[in-house]
């Protein structure tokens, strides 16, 4: 089965490929690793999850997983326009996740398993990563969560 017919088969859809929001590009190879910028959880050129973590009854843990989920499945537009086909990521390296937080939040790492089992589901063992969740003060246009990742590609 291919990675993007498992994706289908999780009830899920890659969103078209968001575009940069500054001077840079949306991914890059050096040797057989790809380096994809950070992502916003966004769908057809809109933001899904926007807002602080807890500024809201409804901004909450679950909220932001969902938001971190989505910027993986944003990562992942990317890495397949940039690639053709994501059967040519080999495994997934490493994630870095930001969430969008109040001064003293700790469950950071709770919010950024959205886009770690995001990518243990699509990837199985190959799924599994270094990670840093970090929370901030701050996400780009007030998103709930940006993602960053690495993939090992062929």
């Amino acid at each position: 089965m291919s990675i993007e017919d498992k994706i289908t088969e999780l009830g899920l859809t890659l969103p078209p490929p968001p575009a940069p929001a500054g001077a840079y590009v949306p991914a890059v190879r050096s040797g057989n690793l790809l380096f994809l910028s950070g992502t916003l959880p966004s769908a057809d050129g809109k933001l899904t999850h926007t807002g602080m973590i807890g500024s809201a009854p409804e901004k909450d843990i679950a909220y932001g997983y969902a938001a971190a989920r989505q910027c993986a499945l944003a990562a992942l537009a990317n890495a397949k326009a940039f690639l053709g086909s994501l059967g040519r990521v080999r495994r997934v390296v490493s994630v870095t996740g930001f969430v969008y937080a109040p001064e003293g939040f700790a469950d950071a790492p709770k919010v950024v398993n959205g886009a770690s089992e995001l990518f243990l589901a699509v990837f199985g063992e190959n799924g599994r990563h270094s990670r840093a969740a970090v929370a901030i003060g701050g996400v780009p246009l007030h998103a709930t969560a940006e993602v960053q990742v690495v993939l090992e590609v062929e």
